[in-house]
């Protein structure tokens, strides 16, 4: 793998030079965009073939044997018009998709008693008008239907677009009209409002998909934690839970492999060299089966290096973990700061790797929106204390407020949105912490 040099990898690097950094370091670093990838589509299911990307010839395929319309796939023959795109079907037809369990919508592609009978043009479509699209989405939809996937399939001619609308645990998604709102759903080619008992049962599946995450969190999380020595030095714990796990076959060992190896080229890209990074401490290279997980297990086990000791796992449903020393870190080649003593860099570059795991692992397991929680465990007898560094790399508590008890932080990321936004989402992650 070609990786980033370490001089264009500075941590102190101006924020406009780390988004331009990350565009050719991500290149050189074999980054992904995640578009266009391996995916199971109501196109594959139809003509009964693997995952993988959704091509012009997966969906001439899909006309030539004539594909129905179904509660996941709708063919529509035009695009809507960009201008007032969200007064338009197109926002109805996501929600509908989005209630349902997600699906594809085709456009370009005629259609006769639900059955595809050729294909079309849809003419230009660029990136203005896939903006348009996403946007229609969130600002229309209530709540927002995140996570549209767009193909541009075919040639000048031929042209088609296919929105993959993702499946969803925040329905029912609203459509508003004027002063009126309803809740579309998709019934085999149609799509129909739902009633009122519908829409209560689908709330009712909201609130108990929160709790069930919230259950999922609560167990990784206690799980990373345990067997901690968290009285003699702090631990960061940072354990990430797909939204809705997509169980394929797990991964093997060569793919857990290839998974810590492209997270740390993105590691190294996020937050680059400038503190302890966890994956320097794991077994990249062999990761161990575990309880349906692969475990990276901790390497640093000689008495000068088991204070950066760390631990991290690919789960076989897209979960990840990670738990890492981060209090009483070498100071100097003679001294190390105490165990309630934590410096800041090593939080960054522990958050960094966390979040390319996820990315990475997200890619592997076809998973997409993660809840994430990351906490820092202790349990010793003084208050924690986050040392920051200087202008000249000098660490001090100056501006330190000392915690007796560190509240973990929550959040809900899209994996596979592009790699531009994940990247900032990932760099400022670190400082909510």
């Amino acid at each position: 793998m070609n990786r980033p040099k370490a001089s264009e990898l500075r941590t102190s690097a101006p924020r406009r030079w780390h988004v331009v950094r990350y565009h050719r370091a991500a290149t050189e670093a074999g980054g992904h965009t995640y578009a266009g990838g391996m995916t199971f589509t109501a196109l594959h299911r139809v003509l009964g073939v693997a995952p993988g990307p959704l091509t012009d010839e997966l969906l001439d395929a899909a006309v030539n044997a004539n594909a129905a319309e179904t509660n996941d796939l709708d063919w529509k023959s035009e695009l809507p018009p960009v201008k007032g795109l969200p007064q338009t079907d197109f926002p109805k037809d996501v929600a509908a998709m989005a209630n349902s369990g997600g699906g594809v919508i085709v456009y370009g592609v005629r259609e006769s008693q639900k059955a595809a009978t050729g294909r079309g043009d849809v003419g230009g479509f660029d990136e203005v008008y896939e903006r348009a699209l996403r946007s229609a989405a969130i600002t229309a939809v209530s709540p927002p239907v995140f996570g549209l996937t767009v193909h541009r399939l075919g040639a000048e001619g031929n042209r088609a677009v296919a929105v993959e609308v993702p499946a969803s645990v925040d329905g029912p998604h609203l459509i508003y009209r004027n002063e009126y709102f309803g809740a579309p759903v998709r019934n085999d080619s149609d799509t129909v409002w739902m009633k009122e008992r519908q829409i209560e049962a689908m709330y009712r599946a909201r609130f108990d998909e929160r709790r069930h995450a919230t259950e999922a969190l609560d167990n990784l999380y206690a799980e990373a934690a345990a067997g901690r020595d968290c009285d003699q030095r702090a631990w960061l714990i940072a354990v990430a839970h797909p939204r809705l796990p997509r169980f394929r076959d797990r991964l093997t060992r060569d793919q857990a492999r290839e998974v810590l190896s492209k997270t740390e080229g993105l590691a190294l890209v996020y937050a680059g060299r400038g503190g302890i990074h966890p994956l320097e401490s794991v077994d990249r290279l062999n990761p161990r089966p575990g309880l349906r997980r692969w475990v990276a297990v901790n390497t640093a086990t000689d008495e000068r290096s088991t204070w950066k000791e760390s631990w991290m796992s690919i789960h076989h449903d897209g979960s990840v973990s990670l738990a890492t020393g981060v209090g009483g870190h070498r100071a100097s080649s003679t001294a190390h700061f105490a165990g309630c003593e934590v410096d800041a860099s090593s939080l960054e570059c522990a958050i960094a790797d966390v979040m390319a795991l996820i990315r990475a692992t997200a890619e592997a397991t076809d998973n997409d929106e993660y809840d994430v929680r990351v906490g820092i465990e202790w349990t010793g007898g003084q208050p924690l204390t986050i040392l920051t560094r200087d202008g000249f790399g000098h660490t001090y508590d100056g501006v330190s407020t000392p915690l007796h008890r560190y509240a973990p932080v929550e959040t809900t990321v899209n994996a596979v949105e592009p790699a531009l936004d994940y990247y900032c989402t990932s760099t400022t992650s670190p400082r909510t912490v």
